[in-house]
């Protein structure tokens, strides 16, 4: 929507659902619990935007729950999906470094390598092995970055079916059972926690 525009009824019956999931859940909270490593999830929607970039979903567990969790607009144009996936991994990757190095600082003994988990098995192939597995539509080479690190043992990324990838959470408008499914997994609730307050407000998506 340009400057100046007046808001439609279609927005206005969105801020209106909006509002009235968060009146309904307003008593779920956060609740984390220890584990042994930290995992990431990453992930990306592909020229979701406007001016045609792309988007990353990402998000840290170091057990149950969500420990960090960042959604974000890419600030590059990208030509695939693949391409997006791993710009989404490169948007992760300092925070992932500077989670690691602190956690080892805190005397936490961590596995090998941090394991980042990824839907798309091209940017998989494109991440472990840089030049290799890249083509001509490939042109982001400093994203290449993820390939050293994975090189030298610091990450892993490992594939993750798209039905249990919570990044897409950050990314994409799930919707009944698959929101309320990563929605327990993020917050740590049990998996029906909501589902029936959740259903009844997509039931009231009137003005």
């Amino acid at each position: 929507m340009h400057k100046g525009a007046i808001p439609g009824r279609g927005r206005l019956q969105k801020l209106t659902r909006v509002m009235q999931y968060l009146r309904a859940n307003k008593d779920i909270t956060l609740t984390l619990e220890p584990g042994e490593q930290p995992n990431w999830w990453v992930d990306s929607s592909y020229a979701v935007h406007p001016d045609m970039r792309s988007h990353s979903g990402i998000i840290m567990s170091l057990g149950k729950g969500a420990a960090y969790s960042t959604s974000c607009k890419q600030k590059l144009n990208t030509k695939s999906l693949t391409e997006a996936e791993l710009v989404a991994i490169d948007d992760a990757m300092g925070q992932i470094m500077w989670t690691r190095n602190f956690l080892i600082g805190q005397g936490m003994r961590l596995a090998t390598a941090t394991n980042i988990y990824q839907d798309t098995k091209s940017t998989i192939l494109l991440a472990e092995n840089g030049k290799g597995s890249s083509s001509r539509r490939t042109k982001h080479v400093r994203y290449f970055f993820v390939t050293d690190k994975v090189k030298k043992g610091d990450v892993r990324v490992s594939y993750c079916p798209t039905h249990e990838m919570i990044g897409d959470f950050f990314t994409k408008p799930l919707q009944g059972t698959q929101f309320v499914c990563m929605r327990s997994k993020i917050l740590n609730l049990p998996s029906d926690a909501g589902t029936t307050v959740h259903r009844s407000v997509l039931g009231k998506s009137k003005v």
